[in-house]
């Protein structure tokens, strides 16, 4: 038998990245949503501020799926999709849960994938700044 065990994020640490990605849009003056997944892509926490724009509610929790679906950054997309064939643009960017700008980031431990959090509501550039902030200011 083969099994495989496979780390991945805890709730404590979903909630500090919810946590300091909506203190770094707060001092923006931004509102944001903010969606931290385990790394199968499940939700373990999701946080908005009051006014935030709905769309950003699916739009933070898939640039998270996205990112553990496939691991890097959805930022990096762009460049990846340029290179490919029309097909695969066409194919991927009609995923359902498809994001391919910025926002969403991975959460690694030990260089090992573990989970993604996922922004939404700003900026692109903005996106990627709070969930940058987040992961810098984990403990």
């Amino acid at each position: 038998m083969d099994i495989e065990m496979i780390a991945s994020l805890g709730l404590g640490t979903a909630d500090e990245l919810a946590d300091l990605a909506l203190a770094a849009a707060a001092e923006a003056g931004v509102k944001v949503c903010v969606a931290v997944v385990d790394r199968a892509g499940y939700p373990l926490v999701f946080k908005r501020h009051p006014g935030a724009p709905f769309h950003s509610i699916d739009i933070a929790l898939d640039k998270a799926y996205t990112v553990v679906s496939f691991g890097p950054a959805t930022a990096k997309w762009d460049a990846r999709l340029a290179k490919g064939s029309e097909m695969l643009r066409h194919g991927l960017l009609q995923r359902e849960r498809f994001v391919g700008f910025g926002g969403g980031l991975p959460v690694k431990h030990e260089g090992v994938l573990v989970g993604a959090i996922g922004i939404s509501g700003g900026s692109e550039a903005q996106d990627v700044q709070f969930a940058e902030a987040a992961l810098a200011g984990l403990v």
